[in-house]
């Protein structure tokens, strides 16, 4: 790569004489033939500068102590230059003026944004943000400073090279180098997306990189246990300590419908008695919609089994549930053991509730929603699928109606 060519000149505006007769002086910083000038905030009179050489000319104090200044000025530009070339940003002329003389807003660097965001974040924790989200984010954030150093070769890169095809290479870059599926990656850039309207919003970006993209998700058709494959997995036992509370806390979740984050931080609060029965009565931490529903038997057996675990004494929880990496990791190990050929994730036990537990022993849409804890029945639509089997139970009905008409045919 060709090397920037870089000059720093000192000079007076003899066109712009002070009230006293004396000369601003100036420096002029040229960047591959691009120059940026600023004011030192310092004159001479115009007889005392030699114009060729860009300094005070004589032995008088005066004269020693500007030019003094005028190196200590050029020193530390040229240092601004090798921090910025070393940190791998891009050298302009007008972005080392800005470091110069303290304005770095047009200095600002993609991921000294984005870092700045996800501090924030993180204060806000339990107010404004979940914790998975501000983990989103931070996860964004490596995703980003490694796609960086991979294409730019760089550790990183100022504001205004975010442009169309920066986004365009990015999204690229999750879905090869990172394997990351339409969807998750569409996520990635959402959060990369928020890290752009800041810095429009502060004057740090002119223009939108993403104004030509419009964010769309696949349709995904999410895994579920049938009636025998949530038997099956009921009744398996595993000698594996880890697998076997993994499994339970799964066919907990199968049986409430509670998303992994709202079953991990169930607390004996969220328990309420009501005649004979135990309710799940929750505000969910996605929606801060409530979450209304009876405990049914196996759900409660689960809670009574883990009520002395030791982690749950020590975090106040109800359920000894480890990480959602862990859980997921676990679950794959459980469904091969368990002969069950499925993608089981926390997030299936939710689907399972929907659709084998509730939908297929006809309970109605309207209450599975209200169990679900969602905004409107069309979320829980997408939850609900039509099994065989319920199909074969309600065509039933119209077998007796038609089996004895008689269509006609030869006689």
């Amino acid at each position: 790569m060709k090397r920037a060519t870089f000059s720093v000149l000192f000079f007076i505006k003899r066109t712009k004489m002070l009230k006293d007769g004396s000369s601003p002086i100036y420096v002029r910083l040229t960047v591959n033939r691009k120059r940026t000038e600023f004011s030192l905030q310092r004159s001479i009179d115009k007889s005392q500068w030699h114009s060729e050489k860009g300094y005070a000319i004589g032995n008088t104090k005066e004269a020693k102590q500007l030019n003094a200044t005028l190196d200590h000025v050029r020193i530390k530009i040229m240092m601004i230059r090798k921090e910025m070339e070393e940190s791998g940003m891009l050298i302009t002329s007008k972005t080392i003026r800005n470091r110069y003389i303290g304005n770095d807003d047009s200095g600002k660097t993609i991921l000294g944004v984005f870092s700045d965001h996800n501090k924030k974040c993180e204060g806000l924790i339990g107010k404004d943000f979940a914790p998975g989200t501000v983990m989103r984010y931070q996860t964004c954030y490596l995703h980003t400073q490694e796609f960086i150093k991979e294409k730019y070769r760089k550790e990183d890169l100022p504001l205004h090279e975010i442009t169309p095809m920066f986004v365009s290479d990015f999204e690229y870059y999750l879905k090869t180098k990172r394997v990351c599926c339409h969807n998750t990656a569409t996520k990635y850039l959402k959060n990369f997306k928020k890290i752009t309207r800041i810095a429009m919003a502060n004057g740090w970006l002119k223009s939108d990189p993403f104004v030509h993209v419009k964010f769309h998700l696949d349709e995904v058709d999410m895994d579920y246990l049938s009636e025998n494959e949530l038997n099956t997995l009921m009744n398996k036992q595993f000698t594996i300590p880890r697998l076997q509370t993994v499994k339970d806390l799964y066919l907990f979740c199968c049986f409430t419908g509670l998303a992994f984050v709202d079953a991990k931080s169930l607390t004996a609060e969220d328990i309420e008695k009501k005649g004979d029965s135990l309710w799940i009565k929750k505000r969910r931490q996605k929606t801060k919609n409530w979450c209304t529903l009876p405990l049914l038997q196996p759900a409660e057996q689960i809670l009574e089994k883990y009520q002395e675990h030791p982690q749950c004494i020590k975090t106040g929880y109800l359920l000894p549930i480890p990480s959602n990496q862990k859980m997921n990791a676990y679950l794959k190990e459980i469904a091969d053991l368990a002969g069950i050929e499925k993608n089981l994730s926390t997030h299936t036990a939710r689907h399972t509730f929907a659709t084998t537990v509730t939908l297929s022993n006809h309970v109605s849409l309207e209450v599975v929603s209200k169990m679900l804890g969602h905004s409107n029945i069309n979320m829980t639509k997408k939850y609900a699928r039509v099994v065989d089997d319920l199909i074969c139970r309600d065509m039933q009905k119209l077998h007796g109606k038609y089996n004895a008409v008689n269509m006609g045919g030869p006689s």
